[in-house]
């Protein structure tokens, strides 16, 4: 069962009222715009939108509800503050976005999510330079499979401290609190050589309180979320361009060509005419990673070990495979790209457990210019929206599509554009190699020490900007013997 983080309750008191007084006042299309047969669909109550509709009944459930109302390809909402923006559904809908990426539709952040958490200056002077190309080429360098591979044994290291110092025998642990700790941790580490735990703190402490605001109604008043968002997201960009500027200054006086990390790779890198990112794009940059791997990467860590504990059928196969592993190393010997190729069943599991319960829930797109999809028209400057929850758990897609079944990845998978966790086309998530790794990791070093049981057997899941237990997925460990 669904339900939402309830960030913007209180705030009902103080909208309702308004929102009935203006409701008289809700805009019409206008005389060019009424001549265009526009997706179907509804902006909600003024202010407020279709924001209480999205929260109280879930993401998959509203979607699911709008495409057989409205249109199965395409409808009109508003989210975030932003009216009319248009969703694209099911596996054509996907594959329309994916494959027109750069043609007709280009990557958009909510005015909410970048004044949380991004240098918006530099987001908007970067729309009509070369720098995104730049960024798309790091972007494809840093996150080649083939680059990951010096990151296994660093990976697996910190995975297994991280069980040393948290995971008590025969305790009670909160995994999604814990696999945050973990997964931003390892991204300071990896990113940016950051390693001492104060200085981690410093960063992982507000981000709390940004990602748990930055989708929520975006009112900046006092107490409310979005304002904590915003508060705690100054500190946290002020944080990491110290961190960035200080590294330039390091590269300079050293006269250094090569990164050392990806900070530095991305402080050495060059468009074509020779211009440099500056200190606020690096940061937008990797703020932007650290945002995944403290939200993203952790939830996806956490929803396998959700379903490792709920279903010990599916954990005695991942042991067989995994403990196969383990006899094959010597002891204390780090895991090597080699091992990670023979998880297998076990990526199919992480697979599987991203479908029923995603790890992010889709991105959004503005159009660079005016098309029709279905039978709509896209006026340019619209902003659209591509959802896992059209299609992950579509039936005509996924058959008995609540059932949990890793086979569904054997052979060819599914079909094109219905499993979407990533994305896909050449917008597809650039870290997902990355997650596939930690993840893959952090499960070797836990199903070889623990067997899991749930504490909340029936714990409800939270659909924020990931899908989250309500409690943080407390679990009991039982030690394996060794």
């Amino acid at each position: 069962m669904e339900a939402f983080s309830p960030y913007f309750l209180p705030l009902l008191v103080l909208l309702i009222p308004l929102s009935i007084y203006l409701l008289s006042f809700i805009c019409k299309t206008g005389p060019a715009e009424s001549r265009k047969t526009l997706p179907p669909g509804s902006n909600g109550w003024p202010m407020l939108g279709e924001n209480m509709a999205f929260a109280f009944s879930g993401p998959h459930k509203f979607v699911k509800d709008r495409m057989r109302k409205y249109s199965p390809h395409v409808f009109q909402t508003s989210l975030l503050g932003e009216k009319n923006i248009s969703i694209f559904c099911g596996a054509q809908g996907n594959k329309f976005i994916y494959t027109n990426e750069q043609k007709l539709v280009t990557s958009w952040w909510p005015q909410s999510m970048k004044k949380a958490l991004l240098f918006s200056e530099s987001v908007e002077s970067n729309a009509n330079i070369g720098i995104p190309a730049l960024k798309r080429s790091l972007h494809r360098e840093i996150f080649k499979p083939e680059a990951f591979k010096r990151y296994i044994p660093a990976m697996d290291a910190l995975a297994r401290d991280h069980l040393d110092r948290h995971w008590i025998p025969d305790s009670t642990v909160e995994i999604f609190p814990l696999s945050k700790k973990y997964t931003f941790e390892l991204a300071c580490r990896l990113f940016m050589s950051v390693v001492d735990p104060v200085h981690i703190n410093k960063l992982s402490d507000p981000f709390t309180f940004v990602t748990d605001g930055m989708l929520s109604m975006p009112v900046n008043l006092p107490g409310t979320a979005y304002n904590q968002a915003i508060e705690n997201g100054e500190t946290v960009k002020r944080e990491v361009v110290n961190i960035v500027t200080k590294r330039r200054n390091e590269l300079m006086m050293n006269k250094e060509t090569e990164g050392r990390d990806l900070l530095s790779t991305m402080l050495l890198a060059t468009d074509e005419d020779g211009r440099f990112l500056s200190e606020t794009e690096v940061s937008n940059i990797i703020i932007g990673y650290l945002a995944a791997s403290f939200l993203t990467t952790s939830s996806a860590v956490t929803v396998v070990m959700n379903y490792l504990a709920e279903l010990p059928h599916v954990y005695e196969e991942v042991l067989k495979e995994q403990t196969e592993i383990a006899k094959s190393k010597k002891p204390d010997e780090l895991l090597t790209w080699e091992d990670i190729e023979k998880m297998k069943y076990s990526w199919n599991v992480a697979r599987e457990s991203f479908r029923l319960m995603p790890p992010a829930q889709g991105a959004f797109r503005e159009t660079t210019k005016e098309f029709t999809y279905a039978g709509f028209t896209i006026p340019k400057g619209s902003k659209i929206l591509w959802t896992v929850h059209s299609t992950h758990k579509n039936p005509d897609y996924f058959p008995e599509p609540e059932k949990f079944d890793p086979t569904r990845f054997e052979g060819s998978g599914p079909a094109p554009y219905t499993y979407v966790p990533f994305g896909g086309g050449p917008r597809m998530c650039p870290g997902v190699e990355y997650a596939r790794l930690e993840v893959l990791v952090f499960v070797h070093n836990v199903v070889t020490r623990f067997k899991l049981e749930k504490a909340i057997p029936s714990e409800k899941v939270v659909i924020h900007a990931s899908a989250i237990p309500a409690h943080g997925l407390p679990v009991r460990l039982h030690p394996r013997d060794k």
